[in-house]
């Protein structure tokens, strides 16, 4: 399969909002019309879902409405208390431990995991297969079997949970969404509903873990930065935009589709039907836009990067995932003020995977913590 990557960061804003861009396969893409991709491509099922990730036009601003109908701000925000009781119980038990902790597993995964399931009311018995299959959603590395097999667990699981909702509803985001009807009566189709679990719940965690993952790297390895925040020269919401530049959380994003002739330049032109490939990572460092664009550097003034996507793909949970790294980046910082890196940063393994964007491990000494 071949895709254009655009790195540009102006280049990919101008995309990420022209019209004549789809995500619909469906419709826009000759490769995958024509029959060209096979059903076990590794990546099929982020292609083949039906939710407002793929959808376009007048398709993606019915399922984006029903989707924000359920994903409010006022919901988000009332998370925040169990926001700070879920930082405060993973630093109590990182307090109780001692020699080197893999702070990726035992922090920075549990925090947004443990928050998406109880925004979707995802009982305890679910989690740990429910984590295992969407962790397989971002492996690029499985085989066309592997991510087949994850695909058929993932929809098991997710099938199971929407007709348990729908049999006993509560007071959370899955029922939401069975609920939630649009203006004329409509509401979100079987595999549509699924499809879009898949969506959030997948998009809802990984994008966090790794932004807490980078954000605590680039501090470790930069306490010039550190000490900044602690002297109050900058912000924790400096850390976390500098971070999602200059490490997006998302790497690569598939796919894109032109749905007609579009010139780039006088050199580039991408012909109708073609795939496109958003990378988010490489646009945050951009050379042309951002000065040492490799440098991590929290008190820059543009930190400007598309992290979180760009125009009306721009990602409904973005809210959540900057109040999750504001209550616990600090959080962490105030408790373990001596945390320090248990091995050469360059030492740290990336995952195994071309999307998300994070290490394997993150192994660190904690250092006495405060009271």
């Amino acid at each position: 399969m071949v895709a254009w990557s655009v790195t540009g960061l102006d280049a990919l804003r101008r995309l990420l909002s022209d019209p004549r861009v789809s995500k619909d396969p469906r419709q826009h893409w000759t490769a995958y019309t024509n029959g060209e991709i096979p059903a076990d491509w590794p990546l099929h099922i982020w292609v083949s879902v039906q939710n407002m990730f793929t959808a376009y036009g007048g398709d993606h601003r019915r399922l984006r409405s029903l989707v924000s109908k359920a994903f409010t701000p006022r919901r988000t925000e009332a998370l925040r208390p169990q926001v700070e009781q879920i930082t405060a119980g993973l630093l109590d038990d990182l307090a109780s431990r001692s020699g080197t902790v893999d702070l990726r597993e035992a922090f920075a995964y549990p925090l947004p995991i443990e928050v998406i399931c109880r925004l979707f009311g995802i009982p305890e018995e679910v989690r740990p297969g429910l984590k295992t299959a969407v962790d397989g959603v971002f492996n690029t590395t499985a085989t066309a079997e592997e991510a087949l097999a994850n695909q058929i667990e993932l929809y098991r699981l997710l099938g199971e949970l929407v007709a348990s909702k729908r049999a006993d509803p509560g007071d959370d985001l899955a029922s939401g969404l069975i609920a939630v009807r649009n203006d004329d009566g409509s509401a979100l189709e079987e595999t549509e509903l699924v499809d879009t679990l898949i969506l959030v719940i997948s998009a809802g965690h990984e994008t966090t873990v790794n932004l807490l993952d980078h954000a605590i790297t680039a501090l470790l390895t930069h306490p010039e930065q550190l000490q900044r925040v602690r002297d109050g020269l900058s912000t924790w919401t400096d850390v976390i935009d500098e971070t999602l530049r200059w490490q997006a959380p998302v790497a690569n994003l598939p796919l894109r589709y032109a749905v007609e002739d579009i010139e780039l330049d006088d050199v580039v032109t991408i012909r109708k039907g073609e795939a496109i490939l958003a990378s988010y990572a490489a646009a945050g460092r951009d050379g042309s836009h951002h000065a040492d664009a490799d440098e991590f550097d929290i008190s820059r003034e543009d930190k400007a990067s598309l992290a979180f996507g760009h125009g009306v793909h721009y990602c409904l949970g973005a809210p959540l995932a900057r109040l999750e790294a504001e209550t616990a980046l600090p959080a962490l910082f105030a408790r373990f003020p001596e945390l320090a890196l248990a091995v050469p940063v360059g030492d740290l393994e990336p995952i195994g995977s071309f999307i998300s964007n994070g290490h394997r491990t993150l192994p660190v000494t904690l250092g006495p913590p405060t009271p």
